[in-house]
């Protein structure tokens, strides 16, 4: 006899969002909290009601995912709070959560204990390589991968941290890309836009400007960027460079640049909230990164058709393409970083080569796309996990979450 079509639900699905924290201690619209404001909002409301859940506090920056209509739970749980399962469990019910998508250690460990208790649907999205797991994280893995639908890996290396490293199968782990806001990042910024942005930086008229807009922690490798700046403006001192951003090595990352005498030729700009603006005041952008995922401004410099100078970290490499959409050379290399910048600056016809095929690359990375994605997905768990035990998801066509578009 031939199983019968699930038939399908009426109203919208619950999905429920769960995070470890939206960013460090008086951090503000950074990373996961960027993706979530992007993301969220773009769910075809009609379709899903879509909430998130922080195990932590809420943050004490101005800046919150409230402003963007986010429905936020903060469960305000110590990162190894057995409680927390319960808490979480509560909200969850309350919700009355149809699946959970997952970030982060905490997140992933009890999001999936409560799906296992629910019986719906869970996600896990891992965000980078961090190489590997402590102990007490693979005993949770290894008993919470047969409750695990579904791993998404922002990149190829991120994949294979997920399947080795937090013990996914392979056949449960795809590589799925996130994006940009192409309909911010991709359009045409007037003359008057580009100079109003420039003068807030303090870019005087013709200056060369080079930059990166990042995080200030070990992982960004803007150490590297700081000690490469001297070997550029040997050759030409009229540039200047802006490190834009805040976080826990800045203070170090100053002393950095006066010991090394780069006084106003070298910026520290702090925090911003208009990221276009700010990249659309660089004349070249710079990920000098030790690793990575995939950095959200890395698909908004793309989207923006900068001229790009990075590393070949891993999560960078698997989007851009040297002496195509960007120079790429080795990482924890000053020297290479000042001799890629002095290439770009001497060979400006280069650059804008550079600038036009990365506005072709980041027109593949929409975050929009990526939601549409997601959709697509939840749907397909929410109709398959709960009748086949969670085996349905093997058995389905998944090309769609591996396709650029």
């Amino acid at each position: 006899m031939t199983p019968r079509s699930p038939i399908p639900d009426p109203r919208p699905l619950n999905i429920v969002h769960i995070c470890d924290h939206l960013g460090w201690e008086g951090s503000r619209m950074h990373g996961v909290k960027r993706l979530f404001a992007w993301m969220i909002p773009r769910f075809d409301a009609s379709r899903f009601n879509v909430s998130l859940i922080s195990l932590r506090q809420q943050d004490l920056s101005a800046d919150t995912l409230e402003e963007f209509g986010i429905d936020v739970t903060y469960l305000a749980r110590h990162k190894f709070d057995p409680a927390t399962f319960t808490a979480l469990l509560k909200v969850l019910r309350e919700k009355k959560a149809d699946l959970v998508h997952l970030h982060g250690y905490g997140a992933t460990t009890f999001g999936r204990l409560c799906a296992w208790r629910l019986g719906i649907p869970a996600i896990l999205h891992e965000h980078a390589n961090h190489t590997d797991t402590p102990w007490f994280q693979k005993v949770a893995d290894k008993i919470l991968a047969p409750h695990t639908d579904l791993a998404i890996a922002v990149s190829a290396s991120t994949g294979e941290f997920t399947t080795r490293a937090r013990l996914m199968p392979a056949e449960r782990t795809k590589v799925v890309y996130l994006g940009a806001p192409l309909d911010e990042f991709a359009r045409t910024r007037s003359a008057e836009e580009i100079a109003t942005a420039r003068q807030a930086l303090g870019i005087a008229p013709g200056t060369v400007a080079l930059g990166t807009i990042t995080r200030l922690m070990p992982s960004k490798g803007n150490r590297y960027l700081i000690e490469a700046a001297p070997k550029v403006l040997a050759q030409y001192p009229q540039v200047r460079f802006f490190i834009v951003g805040e976080g826990e090595l800045q203070a170090e990352l100053q002393a950095q640049a006066r010991a090394l005498g780069l006084g106003d030729q070298l910026v520290f700009t702090g925090f911003t909230r208009d990221v276009g603006a700010a990249l659309s005041a660089l004349d070249i952008v710079v990920f000098p990164s030790l690793w990575e995922g995939t950095p959200l401004t890395m698909f908004e410099a793309l989207a923006m058709g900068k001229p790009i100078v990075a590393t070949d970290a891993d999560g960078l490499l698997d989007v851009l393409t040297d002496r195509t959409d960007a120079l790429i050379v080795p990482k924890a290399s000053a020297a290479s970083l000042a001799a890629a910048m002095t290439d770009l600056i001497e060979h400006p016809e280069v650059a804008a080569g550079l600038g036009a095929e990365a506005r072709k690359t980041g027109a593949r990375y929409d975050i929009a796309a990526f939601v549409r994605k997601m959709e697509r997905l939840y749907v397909l768990l929410h109709e398959t996990s709960r009748q086949t035990g969670r085996a349905g998801i093997l058995q389905a066509d998944l090309s769609f979450l591996t396709t650029e578009r």
